[in-house]
Parts: C-alpha cells; structure tokens; sequence
C-alpha cells in the first residue's frame, strides 16, 4: 500500500485533540513516502476553505471533492479521480472514511477499506497496514 486517503466530514472535523494526532500520523505517513488525500463528498468551493488547510499546510498531497470533479463515493470513478491525483493505481490505495457504503465502495474499487469510528481504533489499522511507527 503507497496511498491513504482519509475522509474529511466525520473523521479530520472532529476534536482538536484528533485532529492533533491524525496531523502527526499524515506527517509520518508522507515522511515515510507514503502519498496522503483528503476525498471527500463536499460541493467544494468557498465553503471547503477547512479541508484545504490539510493541503496547504503539507499534510496530504491532494484533496479531492465531489463537487469539483463531478463524481462522489462510492463511486468507482472518484476512487480513480484520486488514485490518479496521487499517481497511483487504485489498488495501492487505503480509504479511511466513517461512511461503511463508502468503505464497501472502496472495497468494490480495488481498495483496502478501514471503517473509522474513533481515532484509537483507526491508527492501530493504518499503522498495521502500513508499517508506520510511532506515537499518534
């Protein structure tokens, strides 16, 4: 796996505290050369001003919203929108998002799906999957 991809409503808009740790666990993905995204199904424009400050502050390498491309999830097609943003085939990808038909979507897609309830539980996935270590 070379890419995670995490979405933003629901998992990086929670407490300052989660929103602390997945900053450290995106920074010590991409130090490893693991590509980052924020995918979302936002209308995009002004009113994702949030999401765009995972970009602009170099804790993903895209961010990819619905109503920018013209695809949502689960689709497969925004999965490929994303895999290709990264320069990647799809089947390197791992979704992280709390929506389960989005995972499903994911997973119909080629992807590996981690279902996201709470921080703890996530990392302990994301960090397996991808042979990260350290504290987040």
């Amino acid at each position: 796996m070379r890419g995670l991809v995490v979405d933003y409503c629901g998992v990086l808009d929670g407490a300052e505290e989660d929103r602390r740790r997945w900053r450290k666990l995106l920074s010590a993905a991409r130090a490893e050369g693991i590509a980052t995204a924020i995918l979302s199904n936002d209308p995009g424009g002004a009113g994702a001003a949030p999401i765009r400050t995972w970009l602009e502050g170099g804790y993903v390498d895209a961010v990819v919203l619905s109503g920018e491309v013209g695809a949502e999830k689960p689709s497969e097609e925004i999965f490929r929108i994303t895999a290709d943003r990264l320069d990647l085939p799809q089947q390197d990808l791992v979704l992280v998002d709390d929506n389960i038909l989005n995972i499903r979507g994911a997973v119909d897609a080629g992807l590996i799906g981690i279902y996201y309830q709470q921080f703890d539980r996530a990392v302990v996935e994301i960090t397996g999957v991808f042979g990260l270590e350290g504290e987040f």
